[in-house]
C-alpha cells in the first residue's frame, strides 16, 4: 500500500480538494483509493494536532482542548487507532491523508512524529504539496490572520526579504505563546514555510530524498469541474471519479477592510490584556461590521519579496514536472506596499468603545459559564439531574454513571473525559426558553383556495409500514397549511399501501408505489421521479420530510404562512432536528404521537452529527436541478444570486449552504420560529418494528441499540407543538368519517401490535427490547458514545 500526505499549502485549494476528496470517496475506493474519513474533511486538523510538539500549543489545540500533554496523547492515541482501523477495513492499495496545516509545522520532532503514524502501514509515503508565489500566499496568509486577530502589519515580511535566512528570520520568538491575547506564534508570527526550497529540504530529511512532490496551484483549474482532473493527476490514477461542483473562488479582501481590521485587531488585544474575553464569532463579527468596499492588495506591492525567492523556485520548477512557471512566476511589480487608508478618520480606538457593551456582555457570560463548569458537581451529576423522568445511578468516581462504565467502549471514555465543560457539552439554554409553558391551543385555520394550475404546499415523502401512524401525520400537516402530498412507498405488508389509495380515492394524497425502485436507495429512486410530477412542479414550496417528523411553527397560529410572512425573501429554509426520545413509552398504543413524547434533546447539542441534521423547505424557482434527502442539490449557476437560505430563527445562513450541506452549526442552528420534531423511536415497541423492517434511505444498515442511544434524547420537555391537538383531533375526526379508512386505520393498528408481540417472542430482538428500556445515559455520556461510533464505524 502507498500513502499520499498531502500538505496544502494553505490558501491553494487545499479546502477544495479536501472538499472533492471527502464527496468523491466511495468512487474512489473502487479504484483502491481510500480518503480518509477519520482524517477526512472535517477531521483533517487532528492529524495536524495529534504530530505538534507536546509544550507548543498552537490556536487549535487551544482552541479544541487538546492543549495539555495527556489530552493531546489521547489524541494521538485515538488517530493511531482511526488510521489501523480504516486500513484494516477497506485494504486500499493507496491511502490519502489531507491537512493543510501540516506544512507550518516547524519542527523535525514534528515531521517524525507524523511518520510515525504513518510508517506500520506502508514504507512507500509521498509528501504532496500545492504551490503558489510567495506574495500572492503572503496576502492570503495576511488576510486570513488579520481576520483571526494578526496585529502586525505587512512591513515585517517585507523587511525580512533581505535577511540571509528567511526561516531563521521567520521562527524568531517562536516559542513565545500568550493564548489569552491572542499570542500564537502561529497568527502573529511571519510564515516560515514560505520557503519552499528550504520547506522541500527539510521534509525530505525525514521522509526520504525523491518523496515530496510539487504542483502547481491552478485557481482556473481548482475552482472548476477540471478539479476531478487535478485529483486524478496527484494521486496518479487513470479511472474516472465522475463530475464534482466548481468550488467557489473566494473574493480577496479589501485593502481598507484589511487595515481597519488588523489596527481593531491591536485595540482588541489590549482589552484582552484587562481581562476582557471577545470570543471568536463575536470577535470576526465586530470586524465584519468596519468592513469597507474596495480594491485588494496587489501582489505586484510585494516584488521585493517575489524576488527574494525567485531563484529557489526556478530551481524547484525544473526538479518537479507538476510545477509549472506560471504557478510560480511573480506579478509585474507595481509600487511598494503601504498599508491602506482605513477612509473616513478611522480611529479604531473609537469603534471599539462602541463595540464595549458586547464584549462587557461576553465576558460575564463566559465568567457565568466558567463558574457553572467549576467541578462542585460532575458533569455525570448535572445531566443526570436534568433527567426528571429518569434519574439514573450516581457517578462512579470517573465522572460516569455505572450504566456508561459498563457500555463505552475505551473510546468514547476518552470522549466524555475531553468533551465535557467544553464546547460540546450539550445545554437547553439557546434560545428561547418557554418550552414548558402550555400555550393556548391554536384555532382552526380557514381553508385554502390555490390559484388555477397550483398545487400550494407540498410535502414528498417515502414510507415502509407505517399504516398506524399516517392519519395523525396527514392531518397535522393540512391543519397548519400543507396542500398537496405526494407519497411513495415500497413492500409494505401492514396496509400503508391500501390506506394511502384510499386516501387518494379521497383526494387528499397522491399514492405512487416504489417497488421497483433502483441504485442503493429506494427514497432517493422516489425522489428522482418525484421531479417529474406536476404535483411538484406547480408547487408553491416543496417539502421532503419523513411521517416520523412533524412540522413545529412557534409563531402566530402555528402556520406554515405565519413562518413564511416573517421570512418573505427566503428561498430555503433549514428546519433543524428537535431530536424526541421514547419519554418512558414501552409499549405500542394507538395514540397521538405528539401527545406521548415531549421529552426531547436540548438545543444545544453539536455533537453528534444527527442531532442538529435538518430537512430543507425549498421554494420552487427552479434555482435546484435534484432533491435529496435533507436538501435540493446541484444549484443552477443562473440562480446563484437568488438564493437566501434562512435558520429556524429566520436568520440567513451561511453561503456554505448554498450548495452543500445538510446540518446546523455553531453559526447556523437556530428554533425560534421553526423546528422539525422528529419522532425517530416512538416507543420501545414501535423501535423494535422499526428494526424489524430496517430504513428507508439506507436498507443495508440494521437498527440496533446503537442508533437506540443516538436518537433516544430526553430530559428537556418541549410541548409546544400540543396547541395544535384541537384542530388535529378535529380533522382526524372528520378524516375517520371514512369506514372504510377507519377500517385500514385499525387493521394497521392491529397488524403492528401483532408485529411487536411476535418480536417479543424472538430471542434477538427481546434482547434488544431489554438492552434499550434498561440503557440509561446523561447526555455527555450520549455524545461521547455517539462520536465513538463515528470514528469505529
Amino acid at each position: 500500500m502507498r500513502i499520499i500526505v498531502h500538505i496544502g499549502l494553505p490558501w491553494c485549494g487545499a479546502d477544495e480538494l479536501q472538499a472533492v476528496l471527502d464527496d468523491k470517496r466511495a468512487r474512489l475506493l473502487e479504484q483502491g483509493v481510500l480518503y480518509s474519513g477519520a482524517l477526512g474533511r472535517r477531521n483533517h486538523t487532528r492529524l495536524y494536532m495529534a504530530v505538534t510538539d507536546p509544550g507548543h500549543v498552537d490556536p487549535l489545540r487551544f482552541a479544541r482542548g487538546f492543549a495539555r500533554d495527556a489530552a493531546q496523547a489521547r489524541l494521538q492515541r485515538m488517530v493511531a487507532q482511526d488510521i489501523a482501523a480504516e486500513i484494516e477495513k477497506h485494504g486500499p492499495e493507496l491511502y490519502v491523508v489531507s491537512a493543510h496545516q501540516l506544512v507550518t509545522l516547524p519542527n523535525r520532532s514534528e515531521l517524525e512524529r507524523l511518520r510515525d503514524l504513518l510508517a506500520p502501514h506502508s514504507d512507500d509515503i509521498t509528501v504532496l504539496a500545492h504551490l503558489d508565489e510567495q506574495a500572492r500566499v503572503l496576502l492570503r496568509h495576511y488576510a486570513q490572520a488579520v481576520a483571526e486577530g494578526r496585529t502586525a502589519p505587512l512591513e515585517r515580511e517585507i523587511a525580512m526579504a533581505t535577511a540571509p535566512d528567511w526561516r531563521k528570520a521567520a521562527l524568531a520568538g517562536w516559542a513565545d505563546i500568550s493564548p489569552a491575547t491572542q499570542g500564537f506564534p502561529e497568527l502573529q508570527a511571519a510564515p516560515h514555510w514560505l520557503d519552499y526550497a528550504r520547506l522541500v529540504e527539510r521534509w525530505e530529511a525525514v521522509f526520504g530524498a525523491g518523496k515530496v512532490v510539487l504542483r502547481g496551484y491552478d485557481p482556473e483549474r481548482i475552482h472548476s469541474p477540471a478539479i476531478t482532473d487535478e485529483i486524478r493527476e496527484m494521486l496518479g490514477i487513470g479511472g474516472n471519479i465522475g463530475q464534482a461542483e466548481a468550488p467557489t473562488l473566494p473574493e480577496p479582501h479589501p485593502a481598507a477592510t484589511l487595515a481597519r481590521w488588523r489596527q481593531t485587531n491591536d485595540v482588541f488585544v489590549k482589552l484582552l490584556a484587562t481581562g476582557r474575553v471577545i470570543p471568536r464569532q463575536l470577535w470576526r463579527k465586530l470586524l465584519s461590521e468596519i468592513s469597507l468596499p474596495g480594491d485588494p492588495i496587489g501582489p505586484g506591492s510585494l516584488s521585493a519579496l517575489s524576488k527574494r525567492f525567485e531563484a529557489g523556485n526556478r530551481a524547484l520548477i525544473k526538479a518537479h514536472p507538476g510545477l509549472s512557471d506560471a504557478a510560480l512566476k511573480r506579478d509585474r511589480a507595481k509600487g511598494t506596499w503601504h498599508e491602506a487608508d482605513p477612509g473616513f478618520g478611522f480611529r479604531a480606538t473609537q469603534y471599539a468603545a462602541a463595540f464595549l457593551p458586547r464584549i462587557d456582555q461576553a465576558t460575564e457570560e463566559a465568567r457565568k459559564a466558567a463558574r457553572e463548569a467549576a467541578p462542585a458537581k460532575t458533569e455525570a451529576e448535572k445531566a443526570g439531574a436534568a433527567r426528571p423522568e429518569k434519574q439514573g445511578k450516581a457517578p462512579a468516581a470517573t465522572g460516569l454513571t455505572p450504566m456508561a462504565e459498563k457500555l463505552l467502549s475505551d473510546r468514547a471514555k476518552e470522549n466524555f473525559h475531553h468533551l465535557r465543560g467544553g464546547r460540546f457539552a450539550p445545554h437547553n439554554k439557546i434560545g428561547r426558553v418557554n418550552e414548558e409553558e402550555l400555550a393556548a391551543p391554536f384555532t382552526e385555520p380557514a381553508p385554502r383556495a390555490l390559484p388555477t394550475g397550483k398545487t400550494g404546499n407540498v410535502i414528498v415523502g417515502c414510507m415502509k409500514n407505517e399504516a398506524p401512524y399516517i392519519l395523525e401525520w396527514i392531518a397535522y400537516h393540512r391543519m397548519i397549511g400543507i396542500d398537496n402530498f405526494l407519497i411513495y412507498t415500497n413492500d409494505c405488508t401492514d396496509g400503508t399501501h391500501e390506506m394511502l389509495d384510499r386516501l387518494q380515492d379521497l383526494g387528499i394524497v397522491q399514492h405512487r408505489y416504489n417497488n421497483d425502485w433502483k441504485g442503493k436507495s429506494p427514497q432517493q429512486h422516489a425522489l428522482n421521479k418525484a421531479l417529474k410530477e406536476d404535483l411538484i412542479e406547480n408547487a408553491d414550496w416543496v417539502i421532503h420530510i419523513d411521517v416520523d417528523e412533524f412540522i413545529n411553527v412557534r409563531v402566530g397560529n402555528g402556520l406554515l404562512t405565519d413562518f413564511l410572512d416573517r421570512v418573505p425573501d427566503a428561498t430555503n429554509v433549514a428546519m433543524t432536528w428537535r431530536l424526541f426520545g421514547h419519554n418512558g413509552v414501552e409499549t405500542y398504543e394507538d395514540r397521538l404521537v405528539i401527545e406521548q413524547f415531549s421529552s426531547a434533546a436540548p438545543k444545544y447539542c453539536p455533537k453528534p452529527h444527527t442531532t442538529w441534521g435538518f430537512k430543507t423547505m425549498t421554494k420552487n424557482t427552479g434555482a435546484y436541478a435534484k432533491l435529496s434527502c435533507h436538501r435540493p442539490n446541484q444549484l443552477r449557476d443562473s440562480h446563484e444570486q437568488a438564493v437566501k437560505w434562512v435558520n429556524g430563527s429566520g436568520q440567513e445562513m451561511t453561503a456554505n449552504y448554498h450548495k452543500k450541506g445538510w446540518r446546523s452549526d455553531l453559526k447556523t442552528i437556530g428554533y425560534d420560529m421553526i423546528q422539525l420534531n422528529h419522532y425517530a423511536l416512538r416507543s420501545a415497541e414501535s423501535f423494535l418494528v422499526k428494526r424489524q423492517r430496517g430504513r428507508a434511505l439506507h436498507v443495508d444498515r440494521s437498527i440496533g441499540l446503537n442508533y437506540w442511544i443516538r436518537m433516544d434524547w430526553g430530559g428537556n420537555r418541549d410541548v409546544t407543538i400540543q396547541r395544535n391537538i384541537p384542530r388535529l383531533r378535529a380533522e382526524m375526526a372528520r378524516l375517520l368519517q371514512d369506514e372504510e379508512l377507519r377500517r385500514l386505520h385499525d387493521e394497521g393498528v392491529a397488524w403492528h401490535k401483532a408485529k411487536a408481540a411476535e418480536l417479543h417472542g424472538t430471542p434477538e430482538f427481546e434482547d434488544l427490547y431489554q438492552q434499550a428500556i434498561n440503557t440509561d445515559l446523561t447526555e455527555m455520556e450520549r455524545v461521547a458514545f455517539s462520536l465513538a461510533l463515528d470514528m469505529e464505524s
